[in-house]
């Protein structure tokens, strides 16, 4: 097993428990970083790498409940095409969805955005509101990054969920 270069989980598993050990793993614990269809309003989550599961999860749950109903906007940063995950199902936005890939090191032929981090620039046109909710997921420096971005914007604080790693 290869463990996360300052990872704090993989060293443990690879380096301390023992072989044969057995393991429990649960779902999230929390509330606090959730989204269901029962909630209302505009919906924007950024993702920073593989940040992009949660993310993708709540997506899903959208698509599956009524895509047409709010807008929901998904921006999603990576280092170049091959780190995107997901890649097929976000080729091809449902409903009120807008889905922007931004990338930081190396752009497909074409890409309109040149590459480099996230910009107050690249939120100008998200669906911010104090009816929307936002969800940002990454690790810590582009979570931090986005969510004061957001609030540049004018998007109050209390309705920024945010999840980091890292």
């Amino acid at each position: 097993m290869q463990t996360a270069p300052g990872g704090e989980v993989s060293p443990y598993l690879n380096d301390v428990l023992p072989d044969n050990a057995e393991v429990e793993v649960k779902g999230p614990l929390g509330g606090w970083f959730v989204w269901t269809p029962q909630l209302k309003g505009p919906l924007i989550l950024i993702a920073g790498g593989c940040g992009i599961v949660p993310l993708m999860a709540m997506l899903r749950a959208r698509r599956a409940a009524d895509p047409t109903s709010d807008t929901c906007a998904l921006l999603c940063s990576v280092r170049s095409p091959q780190d995107l995950w997901y890649a097929d199902e976000l080729s091809a936005p449902s409903g009120n969805e807008t889905i922007r890939v931004l990338y930081t090191r190396h752009a497909p032929g074409g890409a309109s955005r040149p590459t480099g981090r996230l910009t107050a620039s690249d939120l100008e046109d998200l669906p911010t509101s104090p009816k929307a909710r936002c969800y940002v997921c990454g690790p810590t420096g582009f979570v931090e990054h986005a969510a004061d971005l957001l609030q540049s914007q004018g998007q109050p604080p209390d309705t920024i969920r945010t999840e980091r790693f890292g």
